[in-house]
């Protein structure tokens, strides 16, 4: 069994220009949802940090969830804006009967999931819009498996398996013989 050397480093950075390409087609996604509504049974699942520093929550759902959050856009929410200048999401949505309005920053989304078509995307830390990071070397081990998808509401039915597109997906692996 012979040991392949890792892929030599990347002088481009293309574990930020994947990241940057999965965020966009969230984005798209929600822009089309704040400006058509949501089309058929399509809904989604949106994972951010609560601790992000520009994020806006109710002060009882950050103690509820002092790291991160999920939330479904499907039948009850409004004011659905996505601002790339700002780089923010706001949303209305109600909470035990009591109307609020998140703003959650691009850089703290964490997941989005269309349970309807089985799409996902995890996304990593978001770099500063003007830093030029440089890629980091392969791992020399195999990668993690892609993260799951949350769960489903109750009741419904999943028959086949989810496609949860991480950065990881992308990269080279090692020759394992």
């Amino acid at each position: 069994m012979s040991e392949q050397a890792p892929p030599p480093e990347s002088l481009l950075p293309y574990d930020r220009w994947t990241e940057e390409a999965m965020r966009n087609v969230a984005l798209r996604a929600l822009e089309f949802a704040a400006k058509n509504g949501l089309p058929g049974e399509h809904h989604f699942y949106l994972t951010f940090r609560t601790d992000h520093p520009e994020t806006k929550v109710p002060g009882h759902l950050k103690a509820r969830y002092p790291q991160e959050m999920t939330i479904v856009l499907q039948h009850q929410f409004w004011d659905l804006k996505v601002d790339r200048g700002e780089q923010k999401v706001s949303v209305g949505l109600s909470f035990g009967g009591a109307a609020a309005t998140l703003v959650i920053p691009f850089a703290a989304l964490v997941a989005f999931w269309d349970p309807h078509v089985r799409v996902g995307l995890r996304f990593g830390e978001m770099a500063a819009p003007d830093a030029e990071a440089e890629a980091a070397p392969m791992p020399a081990e195999e990668p993690p498996a892609a993260p799951s998808p949350p769960p489903e509401p109750a009741g419904a039915k999943s028959e086949t398996p989810a496609q949860v597109v991480s950065l990881d997906a992308f990269r080279r692996r090692p020759n394992k013989e």
